[in-house]
């Protein structure tokens, strides 16, 4: 699934895909957000990860978990 992440005062957004499921990237955030953790950790389908100061969070879009169609649609 894809992730989007907007950080503030900035015009560019960060845009990986995960192999997690949109729950545990939902729950993730919100307990960083609410434990008052200084940054959460994400990690793409590659491997790489992603380190984010939970406070220059403006957004966090969290794509759907459906696989893409490929070919025509009738």
């Amino acid at each position: 699934m894809e992730i989007r992440i907007g950080i503030a005062n900035t015009g560019r957004e960060l845009s990986f895909e995960s192999a997690d499921t949109a729950e545990s990237v939902r729950s993730s955030v919100t307990s960083a957000l609410e434990a008052g953790a200084a940054s959460v950790t994400f990690t793409d389908v590659k491997g790489t990860s992603y380190v984010v100061p939970t406070a220059g969070l403006a957004f966090v879009e969290i794509g759907t978990e459906e696989s893409r169609r490929i070919g025509f649609v009738a």
